[in-house]
């Protein structure tokens, strides 16, 4: 394993070919397809407008990184719900492998079943617009 990197935010900022959203500004707008209760479903930012949102990232589905957090979010999102906030997941996989991913046991190295949208950004636009992808 390769030794962890940290930078500071303030150095990733100064590094950032892309700036991402600002407080007090709006957030970048995005569409695209998504895994909600194992059916593929359209989601835009539109949908969201006038409510609070949480839109999180994480970097791969299939990876021992992730998958206890996106679970302790699937498992609370009705806590979320109850104050008006709708959580989305994030990551540059496809919805196919979103799919597959919530269709393997949580004991299996999957996510099992999930209401969690899990939102595809194949195409890197949205980590790209909200400066949160690394290219390497």
């Amino acid at each position: 394993c390769a030794e962890p990197h940290f930078t500071s935010p303030a150095a990733m900022a100064s590094e950032s070919k892309v700036a991402g959203p600002r407080v007090g500004h709006k957030a970048p707008d995005w569409e695209g397809d998504a895994v909600v209760g194992g059916k593929f479903v359209r989601m835009s930012s539109k949908q969201f407008r006038g409510r609070y949102s949480l839109l999180l990232f994480y970097p791969l589905d299939f990876t021992f990184v992730c998958p206890t957090e996106l679970c302790a979010f699937n498992d609370r999102l009705h806590e979320f719900k109850a104050l008006d906030c709708d959580v989305i997941a994030c990551s540059v996989d496809s919805k196919f492998s979103h799919l597959a991913w919530t269709q393997t046991p949580r004991t299996k190295g999957g996510l099992g079943p999930m209401e969690l949208p899990l939102l595809s950004d194949i195409t890197k636009s949205i980590a790209t617009s909200y400066g949160v992808l690394v290219d390497s």
